[in-house]
């Protein structure tokens, strides 16, 4: 009797034990052992498929998004131009309504020196925020360093539909409509908005944007002549 009770104690010990996933006496894991229970994880293709859906979800997403952030940018290098137009408005006024004028200038920082720190100590705008150009000492001459953005001289406040300032052209040469005043590519030179056109300051001080092939002719009058920053 007491024979039977002990092996009936022992094949209920031993079925809890399987029950509740405890090691049996061969080295298994029972009932709930990894080679009999569920699957865990993520497979290797499921894996690659999920990189691959985001991967897609992020390039729309930048798709969706980059017109705007085109946008942004190129409104905040038009707010320097016009925050430069300030500081050349007071400046002609001072002078008889001439912007800066300076002798044998082959730069566009000789001629737009003049107005650091007289008429402003701001030097943050004349670098085009989107360019790679270095930020400048603020209230400091920028004459040896580099600034972004092209300076027609010798203009007047007295034809206020004259072209006064753009970003950074290809060249210094006179261009018909439809010709690049801007990079094409995105490379140097002008590229200051990549291969998305640029700015151009009248001396009225608004702006006007502009596609790579620039829509209206580019003619400097006598006495005019464009100046790029240094390279």
């Amino acid at each position: 009797m007491d024979t039977d009770f002990a092996e009936q104690k022992l094949s209920r010990t031993t079925f809890e034990g399987l029950r509740f996933g405890e090691t049996s006496g061969d080295g298994s894991d029972g009932l709930l052992s990894p080679g009999r229970g569920r699957r865990a994880g993520f497979s290797l293709i499921e894996l690659l498929v999920v990189l691959v859906v985001i991967m897609i979800l992020t390039v729309m997403s930048w798709a969706f998004l980059f017109p705007d952030h085109q946008r942004q940018q190129r409104a905040a290098c038009q707010q320097n131009l016009q925050r430069i137009h300030i500081a050349l408005g007071i400046y002609a006024s001072d002078l008889g309504g001439r912007f800066p004028v300076t002798g044998g200038a082959r730069t566009a920082e000789e001629a737009l020196d003049m107005l650091v720190p007289r008429y402003t100590v701001d030097t943050t705008i004349f670098i085009c925020p989107v360019s790679r150009d270095a930020l400048l000492p603020s209230g400091e001459s920028f004459r040896s360093r580099k600034i972004s953005y092209a300076y027609y001289m010798g203009q007047t406040s007295a034809d206020p539909a004259a072209l006064l300032m753009s970003d950074r052209q290809v060249d210094t040469q006179p261009k018909s409509a439809g010709q690049y005043a801007f990079s094409q590519t995105g490379d140097p030179p002008g590229s200051n908005h990549q291969q998305h056109g640029g700015n151009f300051l009248f001396c009225d001080g608004h702006v006007v944007s502009s596609p790579a092939r620039v829509p209206f002719s580019l003619v400097t009058p006598q006495g005019v002549v464009l100046l790029n920053p240094r390279p």
